[in-house]
């Protein structure tokens, strides 16, 4: 279960980070497309957005890097948290209901209740 557990959690790192660079990268394209029109509307309307969208991806981001560098610290607030994304991930469908599943089964494993005690 340690190697599976691990996985769980390079799996959620990589992807809170793939998150992270999304928003940052419609935060750019978004915000950069006002600034060319050079339009004073524009610019205020694409900075909104822009940063609303960073915001938001950046949100989502935060709890999946906590999780899962607590998960390879082992620990047990981290489990909880996990599992918590883990539900909310199998509306994400096909890949995270996917995960979701895996993540589920394997955190609620009773050698990993072991392991996180």
């Amino acid at each position: 279960m340690d190697k599976h557990i691990t996985l769980i959690a390079v799996i959620n790192l990589v992807f809170s980070i793939l998150l992270f660079c999304i928003g940052l990268f419609l935060f750019i394209a978004v915000t950069g497309g006002g600034l060319i029109s050079r339009d004073a509307e524009a610019i205020f309307i694409t900075g909104l957005v822009g940063t609303a969208l960073a915001v938001f991806f950046t949100l989502l981001s935060i709890p999946g890097l906590i999780g899962g560098l607590g998960l390879l610290k082992r620990k047990s607030w981290a489990r909880i948290l996990m599992l918590i994304i883990s539900v909310a991930n199998l509306f994400v469908i096909p890949f995270g209901t996917i995960f979701g599943i895996y993540t589920i089964w394997v955190l609620m494993q009773d050698e990993t209740i072991a392991l996180f005690q």
